[in-house]
């Protein structure tokens, strides 16, 4: 009687979880599903100036980081040229990735999103141009992933409504999706002032923010942290490694 018991509790377990992706429109993740991240990184076709950016940027720890695999849909807040936007397409065949930027990002970085956008591997990009505080078109939905890196301390010296933009973003993920941000660290005590001067947030500052928005805290990841940065001086020409943080952040199912 007990074994009838307990087989009929693992069977309901099973079919709750089947349940659970089933609405997230997944299936149980597969060891054939997980991407080989280093050899995306390692693609013959990458530009040089591309690999020279990996140097700082750990990008196969990073892809590995958010989850990202084949058939997600994706947004990629701040664009920019596509660095990331690029590795992500490539981690998602049959998927999608949402490259967003403003106008005002677009005039900065002129025709060098929309040069790379002509490359096949970008064949599953749509790129969106839409103000931040209101960055994802109405018809997109149900994202498994946004990723945000290296620019949400841009947002500070901007005239954005940063919480409505996290509340935008709260709302497009479907439950149980993910949110990667990463950033260059500020010192403690500097919140968002040094956004615009060294191009800094502190970790804190950009945590409360986010969860006020609702995002539960998951992981933090240490391949880009240097103790030895001390955070005083602009992230573009380091004398050390700058010291960077990654967080992992899911909506709630």
């Amino acid at each position: 009687m007990t074994n009838s018991i307990y087989r009929h509790a693992c069977v309901a377990g099973l079919f709750a979880v089947l349940a659970v992706l089933a609405v997230r429109g997944m299936a149980p993740a597969k060891a054939e599903d997980t991407p080989d991240y280093a050899a995306i990184v390692a693609a013959p076709d990458r530009s040089d100036t591309d690999r020279q950016t990996d140097q700082r940027r750990q990008p196969a720890k990073l892809l590995a980081f958010t989850g990202v695999r084949p058939g997600m849909k994706v947004l990629d807040m701040e664009a920019g040229a596509g660095y990331s936007t690029e590795l992500l397409a490539r981690a998602v065949p049959g998927g999608i990735v949402y490259a967003q930027d403003s106008a005002a990002v677009m005039e900065r970085i002129k025709d060098k999103f929309d040069i790379r956008a002509q490359k096949p591997e970008m064949k599953n990009v749509v790129h969106v141009v839409r103000n931040f505080d209101d960055p994802i078109p109405p018809d997109v939905g149900n994202l498994d992933l946004i990723t945000f890196f290296f620019s949400y301390h841009d947002i500070t010296y901007m005239p954005v409504d940063r919480a409505e933009m996290n509340k935008k973003m709260f709302a497009a993920l479907m439950p149980g999706g993910f949110l990667v941000i990463a950033d260059h660290s500020a010192k403690p005590g500097d919140g968002v002032s040094v956004g615009k001067t060294l191009h800094r947030i502190e970790e804190s500052t950009l945590r409360q923010e986010i969860e006020t928005a609702g995002f539960k805290f998951v992981a933090n990841a240490d391949f880009l942290r240097n103790p030895n940065d001390p955070r005083d001086a602009a992230v573009f020409h380091p004398k050390v490694p700058n010291d960077e943080f990654v967080l992992k952040y899911q909506k709630p199912m």
